[in-house]
């Protein structure tokens, strides 16, 4: 069976969300949120995490990399199913994370600086 675009991008989406909202284990989103609401690291347009203060701590820098890795990882996966490319899966990836960022964390759209939101 032959998808539409619109099914396509309605799987990515579902995959997307699957693979970045799936339970993580607690010591890693309770150090994620932490690093995000020391103001250390940020969302990204590009879908993925920045360090947003050049004075973080190795651990959150090393949290970036890890997570980074994970998302790339994800991102090339989902893009290979759906027949695209991975920037456009961590492009539309970055904009869901961006909209769901707490206020009070940092984002930075494409084109931008970091924003508190």
């Amino acid at each position: 069976m032959k998808m539409s675009p619109r099914d396509r991008r309605r799987l990515a989406l579902a995959a997307i969300a699957a693979l970045l909202f799936a339970a993580p284990p607690t010591a890693w989103a309770d150090s994620l949120g932490d690093a995000k609401a020391a103001g250390w690291i940020g969302e990204q347009a590009d879908g993925m995490l920045g360090i947003v203060d050049s004075g973080a701590p190795a651990d959150a820098k090393a949290l970036v990399q890890s997570v980074n890795a994970k998302r790339r990882e994800g991102y090339a996966a989902i893009a290979k199913k759906n027949g695209t490319s991975p920037d456009a899966v961590a492009a539309r990836a970055g904009a869901r994370n961006i909209a769901k960022t707490r206020p009070g964390h940092y984002i930075r759209p494409s084109g931008g600086g970091w924003t508190k939101k």
